[in-house]
C-alpha cells in the first residue's frame, strides 16, 4: 500500500506540474493578448489554447490537494463532532466522492474517445484538437478516484481517530 501511494503522489506530483505550466502558458498568452489587442494584433489562438489548459490546470491539482488533505471542508460541524462522528463523515465523505469522480472518470472517457474518433477540434481562427483536455480531464479525475480510495481504506482503518489520518508527514 506504501509503494502504491508513493507511486500515486508521484504522478499526481507530475499532473501538478503540468498544470502549472498549463497555469503560465495561458498568463503568458492573456498578457500577450492583451497587449496585443492594444496595438491591433490579438495573439492568434489564445483563447482557444486558454480553454484547453484549464482542464489541465483544474484537474491537474485535484489528486494532489487530496493526498495533501487540502481541500475545503465544512469544519462547523465537524470541529464539534466526536472522533467517532468524525469518522463517519470522513467515510462518507470518501465514499460519496469516489461515486462522484468515478461517474466523472467514466463520462469524460467516454468523451475523450468519441472526441478522439471524430477528430473534434476549437471552432475559431486556430483549430486545436480537443482530445488532449478531455483525456487531461479522465487523467486528473483518475488519479482523484485513485486517491480517495486509499483515503477510504485509511479512514476506515482510522475509525474513531480520523486526526491520525489527518497529520500529512512533514517534508
Amino acid at each position: 500500500m506504501n509503494r502504491l501511494s508513493r507511486r500515486l503522489e508521484n504522478l499526481a506530483f507530475v499532473a501538478v506540474l503540468l498544470g502549472g505550466i498549463g497555469l503560465m502558458i495561458s498568463m503568458f498568452l492573456g498578457v500577450g493578448d492583451v497587449i496585443g489587442t492594444l496595438f491591433g494584433a490579438p495573439l492568434l489562438g489564445a483563447l482557444e489554447i486558454t480553454e484547453s489548459t484549464m482542464v489541465l490546470i483544474v484537474f491537474g491539482g485535484l489528486a494532489y490537494a487530496q493526498i495533501r488533505r487540502r481541500h475545503l471542508r465544512v469544519e462547523l460541524v465537524y470541529l464539534w463532532a466526536g472522533p467517532r462522528m468524525r469518522s463517519v463523515m470522513d467515510i462518507i465523505a470518501s465514499s460519496s466522492a469516489i461515486v462522484f469522480f468515478s461517474l466523472l472518470t467514466w463520462q469524460g472517457w467516454n468523451e475523450a474517445i468519441y472526441s478522439l474518433s471524430i477528430s473534434e477540434a476549437t471552432t475559431g481562427l486556430v483549430r486545436l484538437p480537443l482530445f488532449p483536455a478531455r483525456f487531461s480531464l479522465v487523467f486528473g479525475a483518475g488519479l482523484m478516484v485513485l486517491q480517495l480510495v486509499l483515503d477510504l481504506i485509511g479512514d476506515i482503518r482510522h475509525f474513531g481517530n480520523p486526526q491520525a489520518f489527518d497529520l500529512v508527514p512533514a517534508e
